[in-house]
């Protein structure tokens, strides 16, 4: 029914996770760093705040350093994994995606996400 040495090998083989990036570890990291700083660098230029609105634990607002990285490093992630690095070992692909995902944190974010209420704040039925 259920073979434990069957998903052993499935794990070892690399049939999930990241065994299957046929790129260096190398080119994976600095893929991400592209991907990382593209976009900062473009939601900084789209007027994104660098930081969210004080106080920070409890702010939902978005912000250069928080949602666009970690989305733009999910997404290269997700690629990777998928076994697609486009051209240059994924370093186009880390550029596109960090503009995208900058775009994404600017004028899509809360249409994904709304916003949670306040305390003050009730819900419009």
């Amino acid at each position: 029914m259920f073979n434990l040495s069957m998903v052993h090998s499935c794990v070892y083989s690399g049939a999930y996770g990241l065994a299957n990036i046929n790129i260096s570890s190398f080119d994976a990291a600095l893929c991400y760093i592209v991907a990382i700083a593209v976009s900062i660098v473009v939601a900084l230029i789209l007027r994104v705040p660098l930081l969210p609105s004080k106080p920070y634990m409890y702010s939902f607002d978005v912000s250069a350093l928080y949602h666009t990285p970690v989305i733009a490093i999910g997404i290269l992630s997700l690629f990777f994994v998928l076994g697609y690095t486009f051209i240059y070992n994924g370093l186009v692909l880390s550029v596109v995606i960090g503009v995208l995902t900058a775009l994404f944190v600017k004028y899509l974010f809360y249409e994904v996400f709304p916003k949670p209420l306040q305390d003050n704040e009730e819900e419009a039925g």
